[in-house]
């Protein structure tokens, strides 16, 4: 059990800033989709805003 704990640790030490930028550059990616949608929304025209 010991064993698992210590190579648990140094693997988490190897990986460095990797998830936080994968997650960081999805959480963009869906905030960037989210605001094209919002802004992109108000100029579709359905003839109904005479």
């Amino acid at each position: 059990m010991p064993h698992t704990v210590a190579l648990l640790a140094a693997a988490s030490d190897e990986q460095g800033p990797g998830n936080t930028i994968r997650i960081v550059l999805i959480v963009s990616l869906v905030g960037a989709a989210l605001l094209a949608w919002f802004l992109l929304r108000g100029y579709r025209n359905d003839d109904t805003n005479d």
